[in-house]
């Protein structure tokens, strides 16, 4: 992530993927004010077999894009909630990357942190099967909290529309 104000967004994606014990490191680098640091940094991910990145970045949000440029991992950025533009200046920043340097781009937000830890799953899933069966796994439960709750609303009365008086 580009700084610590981040990190309440981006332990959201930290979350699921500790939910589905994928290992993952977190560290903070700036593609303004470390630039040297930050290419440091991403030359050092092949070498630790990291398979993808996760970057969080707010305002110019160049982070995301900033190691997808130095880098042929896949690089899923999320866009952080600002108080100027309500992260629309994020979004904008990471969506409108130059053709030759994509980076997946999510959600404003928490909902994009966990979305991000999702999709990375999902990358991993395809060449790891234990990956795959957690998420699979996951997603069951996730249809069953969707099925309880549908059950709790048809209990309390709200199963049928009802007409106007």
């Amino acid at each position: 992530m580009g700084s610590d104000s981040d990190l309440n967004t981006m332990c959201e994606a930290a979350n699921i993927l500790r939910e589905l014990r994928i290992p993952f490191e977190v560290t903070i680098t700036s593609a303004h004010r470390s630039p040297s640091l930050t290419r440091r940094y991403i030359r050092e991910l092949n070498d630790k077999g990291v398979k993808l990145v996760i970057a969080g970045a707010g305002l110019a949000a160049h982070l995301p894009g900033a190691i997808a440029s130095e880098t042929i991992l896949p690089v899923i950025g999320v866009p952080m909630e600002t108080k100027s533009l309500s992260g629309q200046d994020s979004l904008y920043s990471i969506v409108q990357m130059p053709a030759g340097v994509p980076v997946a781009t999510m959600a404003i937000g928490k909902p994009g942190a966990k979305n991000a830890a999702l999709l990375a799953s999902e990358i991993l899933a395809l060449s790891n099967k234990e990956i795959a069966k957690r998420l699979m796994n996951w997603r069951k439960v996730q249809e069953s909290c969707v099925q309880k709750k549908s059950t709790r609303l048809k209990k309390l009365g709200y199963e049928k529309y009802m007409e106007a008086k």
